[in-house]
């Protein structure tokens, strides 16, 4: 079995390291670690280390350092620009995400979004967003756990699609399919995923730099298209060789 994936802010140098606060205290409580056990230490940001544990107290542990290792973040780089789903689905969809390999995720206030971010809400929303990539790549056991932005307007899209390598909408109405896209070698792609009321007509000619493309033949939810279009990308770019 995997062993589990533990992430601080920064991963110290040295043979010896201490895992305290929410980490440690998770560790220690709810996953009850025992001396010996082995756990993957990492900084979200490539660095991993790979641990035994020689201690445990009741707000941590204490690890012996057995191998590091880095891993280098992926390139060509996965873009999902998200509309909020409305309620639950929209952690969903931020895990299911996460665990299928995104690099980034842009949400974005559609016209048609039933989840409205305003001033109030806004940061509460990002904080879930982004607690729920977190924990999605200890999960999935990502070296790399991935950027969520900002809130973005139709502007900062039309703007990102048109800085991008490759750029496209997910649209019921589109023929090209998104499997027969060429693709870059490197650099960034770019995916918008619309809210359930779909993208509005003066979005679409807003995101001229991106092509219009399909999953397939049937029309997947807000929360879901996000993560079925990353696993058909991950296949193509063999990320999952």
């Amino acid at each position: 079995m995997t062993p589990p994936l533990f992430l601080l802010d920064v991963l110290p140098d040295g043979e010896l390291l201490e895992l305290t606060g929410d980490e440690g205290r998770h560790a220690a409580r709810v996953r009850r670690l025992r001396v010996g056990e082995e756990v993957l230490i990492g900084d979200g940001r490539g660095a991993l280390a790979h641990c035994r544990v020689t201690a445990v107290a009741t707000d941590g542990l204490r690890l012996a350092v057995t191998r590091r290792w880095f891993v280098t973040a992926a390139d060509p780089r996965l873009v999902v620009v998200q509309a909020p789903p409305k309620g639950e689905r929209a952690e969903l969809a931020v895990e299911l995400m996460t665990e299928l390999g995104v690099d980034e995720i842009v949400p974005w206030q559609a016209a048609r979004a039933l989840a409205r971010w305003d001033a109030p809400r806004a940061a509460k929303a990002l904080s879930r967003w982004r607690r729920a990539a977190r924990e999605a790549t200890k999960q999935s056991r990502r070296a790399w756990a991935p950027v969520v932005t900002e809130l973005v307007d139709t502007a900062g899209v039309a703007a990102r699609l048109a800085a991008a390598d490759a750029a496209f909408v997910l649209h019921e109405a589109a023929e090209e399919p998104l499997a027969a896209a060429t693709l870059p070698v490197r650099g960034e792609i770019v995916l918008v995923v619309g809210p359930e009321g779909g993208v509005a007509e003066s979005e679409l000619a807003a995101f001229a730099a991106a092509r219009p493309v399909r999953l397939g033949r049937s029309v997947l939810r807000a929360s879901t298209a996000g993560a079925a279009a990353l696993a058909a990308l991950s296949v193509r770019m063999a990320r999952w060789d």
